[in-house]
Parts: structure tokens; sequence; C-alpha cells
């Protein structure tokens, strides 16, 4: 990995915790490197919305319980919306991409005695190939680019990384629901399975959630 993804990989699984401030100097002892790839790092971290500019520096953005609510609830409406339209104008192309989304998600799931944040990371990257087969499959590229703002990180390896092994199971099955509804063009069925899928993601971050709001 490159400075970029070591950092947001940092920032993700926690090891830089909301609010903890991020120097060019701190940087670069960190990660062993010179400050222009460090610099250029930043650039796009902020970009990413994951950083947030200091007078000196930045610090790991936090997220109140009220941020993750209105995060989640326009994925909600944003990703039931796609899951709809996907169910329309999906192709075989669509389908297999989910398919083989969800056998890499399955894989993760037995791979029970890998590492916890390894294991977490290769159930993330399934999801994100699951989800991103159904934006293509809606045809639809302002949703797909309003999407893409409001997919936020940190929360969702948080959620996964806060399941236990029926919940992640559970998700999986919420994964196969949409899946068939998609394949079968019920777009009452696919939005209503997509919005329970986001709904429970963001009910987990909100049960476990630490971040500096001070919404209890």
């Amino acid at each position: 990995m490159n400075v970029y993804e070591k950092i947001k990989q940092a920032i993700v699984t926690g090891l830089y915790k909301p609010g903890h401030r991020l120097t060019e100097e701190s940087l670069t002892k960190d990660w062993e490197v010179s400050r222009t790839p460090i610099r250029e790092a930043l650039k796009q971290l902020e970009f990413d919305g994951l950083i947030t500019p200091l007078k000196r520096g930045f610090s790991v953005r936090v997220f109140s319980k009220e941020d993750v609510r209105q995060v989640y609830d326009l994925r909600a409406m944003l990703e039931s919306y796609a899951a709809g339209q996907a169910s329309i104008h999906r192709t075989n192309g669509h389908l297999e991409k989910m398919k083989q989304a969800n056998d890499s998600y399955e894989m993760a799931l037995e791979k029970q005695g890998q590492e916890h944040v390894e294991r977490i990371d290769a159930i993330v990257k399934a999801n994100h190939v699951f989800h991103d087969a159904v934006f293509e499959a809606s045809r639809n590229d302002h949703v797909r680019e309003l999407i893409s703002k409001v997919v936020v990180l940190p929360l969702i390896f948080r959620s996964f990384y806060w399941f236990d092994e029926k919940n992640l199971f559970y998700s999986l099955q919420n994964h196969h629901t949409i899946l068939q509804a998609v394949e079968t063009g019920d777009v009452e069925r696919a939005k209503a399975a997509m919005t329970e899928h986001i709904f429970r993601g963001r009910d987990y971050v909100l049960h476990y959630y630490e971040g500096g709001g001070t919404d209890d």
C-alpha cells in the first residue's frame, strides 16, 4: 500500500481515532517517508472527508450520533432508490458481479481463524463491490455520485467490526434478498430490502459509536 492507503486504513480501523491530530512531522515519523507523499496523502484524505484542517495540521474527522443518523438516513433513501432502479435496468453482467461479491463475502465469513481486522476488511471490500454493482445496475450516474459523497468509510467499517457472527451472516442474507429482488424485477421488494439493510448498519453504529458528539 502507498502512504495514502496506509493512513486511510489507520483512520478507518481506528488506529487514528476521531479527533486525533495529524501533522506532517508526526506522520513522516509514523510511516518513515518524506513529507512530499505525506502532503499529497493529506490532501486526498481531506478531499475524502476523513480529516479536517486545523491551524496547524489536521484532525481525524469526528462524527456525532446525529451525523451518523443523517448519513445513514440519506444512504437509505438513495440506495433504496438505486436498488429499485437496478431491478428494472440490470443486466446479466450486473447480476454476476453481485453474485461474485456475495461469494467473496461468504468466503471471508468462513475464515474465522483469520486476523479479525483482515477478515472484516475483506468483508467490507466484498460489501463495497456488491453495492457498487447495484449502483451500476441502476443506470443513474447522478445517484451514484450522490451516494459516493455520503458513504463514510470509517462508519461502514465500524458497523461490520461491531457485528457478531450472527449479524455478519444476517447482512449477507440481506444481500441475497436484494439480489433476488433485483434479479426478478421486484422493485418494491428491492427497495424495502435495501432500506432494512442500511438501517440495520445504522442501528449498530449508533449503539456502539463513541465519537465526539454529546448526543447520547
